[in-house]
């Protein structure tokens, strides 16, 4: 796609004047889009405002409506909740209260406004807008305001952000907070499910999601609970038997616990609750296990944000300021959201009411379509979940006589292990005998693979690190007895899960068909690698994880510094060539500089930042934070630029230096990469098993694929997950330092120097149309989204 980039520099918010406010429940995260907004304001050269208390503030107005610096929005970034309060308004629901609202707003020249709430408070904010005029006319007759404010404030802007744990916002993806909320549900899981070993216990958690079953869903998709109970999906008549059956059918495979998790607004197919209680007391009764229930409740909504919900916020909040400042009296009021990995700007109304739609066919008892409304990534999700929770009984399952084997190259990444389950359960539930290869090419060199079955995989999300173990080494040393190995197991197709070297060991089976037959096979490469320098794909699996390490010790070492006053920290990150992870991470944890590779840097670029901080200390924010990557430059090391900070800072801060190190590589994976790494495999099974069933071949009783779509690699490439031939990848490629050539994520790097008060250009190419929302037809369905 061929465009002139269009840059926001003629984009002038001089004059302007925007009012930011958090209204219903609170999430994290939108502490991040409050500052993203304020910054990307100021920046433009608006005023810029707190509304603090949602509406009621709007509506009382004095001391709740306030002008804010740069400085004022410091140190938010890692704070749950919102730090400009949030309240339940009833006095906005009426006409009175609008007006008052909108006479506050009109003594401060405030026309543009930034909500950041549910469904409900944006609703109310659409509704003023369109109320706004005939409020300015009933103001001006009433003598309060006069003609002259009429005109010059003639018509209001609303751009609105979805914070919301429950992720119940038809149009975008993720809401703000739903990541952070899935990590608490996740932690406690984690927590729960050592104990419930212990004392071979069944523990019931109830989850979040009144209305929405996301929540429910994704946790029990990312610690393969035994079952979920969500709204949009009842369990048909008779499931008491059902449930009862599977948990002790579990047990009986020697599984020592049980997780079944339970949304707050779970129902049965004649629309009756279905109570956590209720599930204990099943289980007791029936099967006399040792039961518990915990109810998470409130923490769900506490706690620091994960370093996706900072991002999102982070991108939303900057969108959100250029859709008001290219806003017109024409434009409908727009909500910024994410769809895939890309910023969209949707029609307000449109999906409050395709989210309000959803409410109705549940009501109505039309669950399918419900789950449909709800838009394809929480079909996929549940689509998934049934696949690799319930495992058929043996008569039920077909026979393909094929036999696929998986294994883990390259350097260890959490999420592995997740995707390794689904592979096996989504194989064995195709009929596939699945064999495991232990130590990567190395072991199955030397003939290290053994079949693996259902229940062997079980408890394998929350796993971090790689059970099958991993080895960085290539094939091309090991061919013949590759072949060999293949030929004795005969085995009929490959998934490797791995970094660069996945991808580049597939490259070298590709090309060596020609000598070795035996390579004659579907294989597909699943990019998991805490640098996503893999080309062909946005995100890897593990990524996620160790971006969430970087920015905890980034917050650690940030508090840390605040207290010393007048310190700056260098912090040196992983990630080989690639600076997803030293942009990504200084962008989530609101640093000052991150240097990396891909941009090249001099001296004078040096100077200009140790300036900038010297500036910033006189300010009252007295800390600095620079983010490194590894390999940014061979001679400006970790320790140069530490001395040329503490040489040229000498009197004004001091330095420290950290090296962070391989714990970016260990941890429980973080709910993202759990999810992502199973459904994308669960995804590439599937490929893998129309690829056997397209190059069979009968008359000699064998498979034979030699063409160059047989050996893909699975990317999500913007707003969905594509297979691509790996020989096609290959011009997408620098071999010599392992990263694609043309990287998404370079296009936020600007979005981190804005935030951190550097003059820089921002294409804003991609950003600026409105969209609508579409029910997705079943050609996207194909293509899958996440």
């Amino acid at each position: 796609m061929d465009h002139q980039p269009k840059f926001f520099e003629n984009l002038s918010g001089t004059g302007k004047a925007i009012g930011v406010l958090t209204s219903g429940g609170d999430a994290q995260g939108m502490n991040a889009a409050v500052r993203a907004v304020v910054r990307m304001g100021i920046y433009v050269k608006a005023k810029v405002y707190f509304v603090y208390e949602g509406y009621q503030g709007m509506v009382d107005g004095g001391d709740n409506i306030v002008e804010v610096s740069w400085e004022s929005v410091s140190s938010i970034l890692q704070v749950g909740g919102t730090v400009i309060g949030s309240a339940r308004c009833k006095s906005f629901r009426t006409r009175e209260g609008r007006l008052q609202a909108a006479y506050n707003l009109v003594q401060r020249g405030i026309t543009n406004l930034c909500v950041i709430g549910g469904d409900g408070s944006l609703t109310g904010a659409n509704l003023f807008r369109e109320e706004w005029s005939g409020l300015l006319e009933e103001l001006a007759q009433k003598g309060q305001i006069d003609e002259e404010a009429v005109k010059k404030y003639a018509y209001l802007n609303i751009v609105g952000m979805v914070g919301s744990i429950d992720n119940d916002f038809c149009g975008t993806d993720m809401t703000i907070g739903t990541d952070s909320a899935l990590h608490r549900i996740i932690e406690v899981v984690d927590a729960i499910m050592t104990t419930a070993q212990s004392h071979q216990r069944t523990f019931v958690l109830e989850v979040m999601g009144r209305h929405c079953g996301y929540l429910a869903l994704v946790s029990a998709l990312a610690c393969g609970a035994d079952w979920v109970f969500i709204p949009e999906y009842p369990p048909e008549e008779g499931w008491e038997d059902s449930m009862c059956v599977k948990l002790s059918e579990n047990r009986a495979r020697k599984k020592r616990l049980n997780i079944i998790i339970v949304a707050e607004g779970a129902i049965d197919c004649h629309n009756k609750p279905i109570t956590s209680e209720k599930v204990k007391d099943l289980v007791v009764q029936r099967l006399g296990f040792d039961t518990r229930v915990t109810i998470l409740g409130h923490v769900q909504r506490g706690g620091t944000p994960s370093a996706f919900d900072r991002i999102l916020a982070s991108r939303m909040g900057v969108e959100a300021v250029l859709a008001l400042l290219e806003a017109t009296p024409a434009t409908p009021a727009c909500v910024v959201s994410l769809s895939g990995n890309q910023a969209v700007r949707l029609p307000l109304m449109e999906c409050v009411q395709m989210t309000q739609e959803v409410q109705k066919a549940m009501d109505e008892g039309r669950f399918v379509e419900a789950v449909k409304l709800r838009g394809r990534s929480f079909e996929n999700n549940l689509n998934t979940y049934k696949l690799l929770s319930h495992k058929k009984p043996d008569a039920e399952l077909p026979t393909t006589n094929f036999n696929v084997a998986v294994l883990n190259v390259g350097a260890p990444a959490a999420g592995m292990n997740a995707a390794v389950r689904a592979a096996v359960r989504v194989g064995i539930t195709e009929g596939h005998k699945m064999f495991a290869v232990i130590d990567g090419f190395e072991g199955f060199a030397r003939g290290k693979i053994k079949e693996i079955s259902w229940g062997d995989v079980g408890g394998w999300t929350g796993q971090g690190g790689s059970i099958l173990g991993t080895k960085r080494t290539l094939p091309a040393k090991y061919l013949e007895k590759i072949a060999d190995q293949m030929r004795t197991n005969n085995i009929n197709a490959l998934m490797v899960i791995g970094g660069f070297e996945a991808y580049e060991s597939c490259l070298q089976l590709y090309e060596a068909r020609s000598c070795f037959e035996e390579f004659c096979v579907p294989i597909c490469v699943l990019p998991a690698t805490i640098s996503n320098n893999v080309p062909g794909t946005d995100f890897s699996i593990g990524a996620d994880t160790a971006l969430n390490a970087i920015v905890e010790t980034c917050d650690r070492i940030k508090q840390s510094a605040s207290g010393t006053k007048r310190r700056v920290f260098i912090i040196e990150t992983m990630g080989g060539y690639c600076g997803y992870l030293a942009n990504m991470g200084a962008l989530a944890a609101g640093a000052d500089a991150a240097y990396i590779f891909e941009e090249q840097f001099d001296i004078r670029e040096l100077q200009a930042n140790v300036e900038h901080l010297t500036e910033k200390m006189k300010t009252s924010i007295q800390r600095g934070l620079v983010l490194r990557n590894e390999n940014c430059n061979e001679n400006y090391t970790t320790d140069f630029i530490y001395q040329l900070y503490s040489e040229e800072g000498k009197g004004v801060f001091d330095c420290r230096k950290n090296v962070l190190g391989h714990m970016q590589q260990g941890g429980a994976p973080s709910p993202f990469d759990r999810n992502f790494g199973t459904k994308i495999s669960a995804k590439a099974m599937q490929w893998i098993s129309k690829k056997l069933k397209e190059t069979y071949r009968k008359e000699e009783g064998k498979i034979f694929a030699n063409t160059d779509d047989s050996v893909c690699l699975l990317g999500m490439r913007r707003r969905n997950l594509v297979f691509q031939p790996v020989a096609e990848l290959k011009t997408e490629t620098d071999f010599v330092h392992r990263i694609p050539k043309e990287q998404w994520w370079l296009k936020l790097r600007p979005l981190m120097k804005i935030l951190a008060k550097y003059k820089t250009s921002y294409d804003v190419s991609d950003s600026g149309q409105l969209e609508h929302v579409a029910m997705h037809s079943p050609k996207e369905a194909e293509t899958g989204a996440i």
